[in-house]
């Protein structure tokens, strides 16, 4: 038996949760709406303020399908309730972020600025402290499409191992190499 997916998930306050008869999962709270499809053989049942995935047999797809839905389930849910927020870091002279309504303006050492479209239902903010790195602040009520375009951003310029320059998550520890010996 899975232990993530025999979990119930609380549905809290102020937030409704249904399922169509086409298999859409679908969640409406204070931050907004998420739809997801669900498989044909896993089925969710809402009672009360519990929700609860079940699938049919122990099959090694249904077991697999059957703690990847309570958790997407689980994450919809957080999502439009509290929401999600990524953070990214510019290690490297001049690089710079600035944000202009849906696109990051990005200078990252290459000969021009790369404009990065961002998709409607994120929003982004850009921070340059001085004494600290410039910050990028990603917010959004869908955790996949959140990290997607964390992953995408990071992929632009990833932190390389001897200065640690490039994007690189807040939280990520990059594991440095020493350079050349200096003699032998």
């Amino acid at each position: 038996m899975s232990r993530i997916g025999k979990k119930p998930v609380v549905l809290p306050a102020g937030v409704t949760a249904k399922v169509s008869a086409a298999n859409e999962f679908v969640v409406k709270g204070p931050k907004g709406e998420l739809s997801q499809s669900i498989d044909r053989d896993i089925t969710i049942k809402i009672e009360g303020d519990q929700i609860l995935v079940e699938r049919p047999t122990d099959q090694i797809r249904h077991r697999a399908l059957h703690g990847l839905y309570r958790s997407l389930v689980a994450n919809m849910i957080t999502g439009v309730t509290t929401g999600f927020k990524r953070e990214l870091e510019l290690v490297g002279v001049g690089y710079r972020a600035a944000v202009t309504g849906q696109q990051i303006d990005l200078a990252l050492g290459f000969s021009h600025n790369i404009i990065f479209e961002l998709p409607k239902e994120i929003k982004a903010s850009a921070t340059a402290e001085k004494g600290q790195n410039p910050r990028i602040i990603l917010e959004s009520n869908d955790k996949q499409l959140l990290g997607a375009v964390a992953a995408k951003l990071r992929s632009l310029r990833k932190p390389e191992p001897y200065k640690g320059k490039g994007v690189r998550y807040s939280d990520e520890i990059v594991r440095r190499k020493a350079g050349k010996s200096a003699g032998k």
